[in-house]
Formats: C-alpha cells, structure tokens, sequence
C-alpha cells in the first residue's frame, strides 16, 4: 500500500512570524525526524503552502482574519528552513483545505503540520469524504494549533470521523 505524508502548511509565517506560536516553534524538530523517517521508508512525501495574494486583506478569510500572512514570494511564505526535500510535491492552496485531492493517488495518509485546527483538519476531512476507504491519520505531536484547547478541540472532531490520531 502507497504511504503518503502531507506536510501542511510548515511555514515561517506560521511558526515564527506573523501568525506565529510557542507550539509552531516546538514541533519543528519533530516534524523535521517524521519527514526523514518517512522518507528512508519510501513514503511519498506532499507539502501544502498557504498561499495568499497582495490582495489579502480585501479577501473574505483577509476580512475575518485580518493579519496579512503567506504573501506569495515573501519569506513568511516559505516552508521553514530545513523541512523542504528538494523534488518533493507542493501544493499552492489559497484557502485551508485542497479542494483537489481526488487528483492524488492517496490510500494511506498521514497528516501533519500547521495549524491543527485550520487547515490540518480541513484537509483530513476532505481526503477522508474523498477516500473513504483510505487509511487517514494525523500525528498529534507533530502538529499545533492555534491555541492548545482548539488543537485538542480539532483532534477530537478528527477522531469523530473515523480518522486515526495517533497520540505518542
């Protein structure tokens, strides 16, 4: 069976710059050892990049979130430093969840980066109603939310429908 890690969302202006948390900081390091590990293990490896325009703020999410973040080409756009493997896939997406994923051959899945209770969950949820037979899974101790609680809070909803959380 195909295994495939989408990294969401691991950018600069998630973890250290505009939209920024203590608990974006600490999982670097772990999601850095996941995307090895996946990799030595064969597992096809998809990143997710938030991505905006210069027009952000006139956008319906710019309008109720409004902090300008992952402007195309800026450096809060990046994927942080380290956490890219050069030939790897990634996905543009303009809002939280990839509308798309019916494009990828994904039957089993791992989930892992920012924000949990964003765009992770937007994202497991659309590849779960995709492929229902699909293996979804999102590792807790690689992804943080925008507050603990709300992280906490989208797990349990991800557990509701069927998708694993694996908790280490």
């Amino acid at each position: 069976m195909k295994k495939t890690l989408i990294v969401v969302d691991m950018q600069n202006d998630f973890i250290h710059m505009a939209l920024g948390t203590p608990e974006a900081v600490r999982i670097v390091p772990r999601v850095k050892e996941k995307i090895r590990r996946c990799l030595e293990e064969g597992w096809e490896i998809i990143y997710t990049r938030d991505t905006h325009g210069e027009d952000y703020l006139r956008t319906p999410e710019g309008r109720k979130l409004p902090v300008p973040h992952c402007i195309r080409g800026t450096e809060g756009w990046q994927i942080a430093e380290g956490l890219y493997v050069e030939g790897c896939k990634i996905i543009d997406k303009p809002d939280f969840g990839w509308p798309h994923w019916q494009e990828e051959d994904l039957q089993a899945v791992e989930l892992i980066g920012l924000c949990t209770d964003i765009c992770v969950v937007s994202n497991a949820l659309i590849i779960k109603a995709t492929f229902p037979e699909a293996v979804v899974s999102v590792d807790a101790s690689c992804c943080a939310g925008v507050t603990p609680a709300t992280h906490e809070a989208a797990l349990t909803t991800m557990a509701m429908c069927q998708i694993d959380i694996i908790k280490n």
